[in-house]
């Protein structure tokens, strides 16, 4: 549940371009605890527009490659958190933050795990027991040989990034914002 609503956000957006108040003031004004959230909102409104600031029907979901490109733009560019989410148009910082903490803990592979706890049933355990016992030895080289694969091309993307980081992001822009509308598995 969101704490404020598309119609409060929109209203103290608008209030504000207006130039009566600043960020401090109208956050004191509407009871805002901080004017951080209040910045946020008309970044993204001014970068994004009024759609922005509004509760998505279905939740967005990112491709692990995008999830690295933004971790790996920040850590070279030196990027907050917001500048990062406006630039590859994703609408709530945040969500930049849980990734960098999901990588940190489990590495890249991490980034392609589904969120939240999977239920367990009998038949869910026992699935997952005769699954762990029939991946055979060639299975597992399969796997480790896929990580590996993307990891080399995740070290191939962040070499050109930083030989080139304009002509990179320049390159490879339209294919960010493309990605981020689609689900990922």
């Amino acid at each position: 549940m969101t704490k404020y609503s598309e119609q409060f956000k929109l209203m103290v957006v608008k209030e504000y371009l207006e130039g009566a108040l600043g960020y401090k003031l109208l956050a004191e004004k509407y009871g805002i605890p901080s004017s951080t959230a209040l910045k946020g909102w008309v970044k993204v409104f001014q970068q994004l527009g009024p759609e922005a600031l509004m509760k998505k029907e279905k939740k967005e979901s990112y491709s692990v490659q995008f999830k690295l490109d933004v971790l790996t733009f920040m850590k070279r560019t030196g990027s907050s958190q917001t500048e990062a989410a406006l630039h590859f148009g994703i609408t709530n910082p945040s969500t930049i933050s849980i990734w960098n903490k999901v990588f940190s803990e489990g590495g890249a592979e991490s980034l392609g795990r589904p969120k939240g706890r999977p239920s367990m049933s009998n038949k869910d355990k026992k699935r997952i027991e005769t699954e762990e016992k029939e991946m055979t030895r060639e299975q597992e080289l399969e796997r480790e040989n896929e990580l590996l694969r993307l990891e080399v091309e995740y070290l191939k993307k962040l070499r050109a990034f930083q030989m080139d980081p304009e002509g990179y992001l320049e390159k490879h822009k339209q294919r960010y914002h493309s990605n981020s509308k689609k689900p990922s598995d």
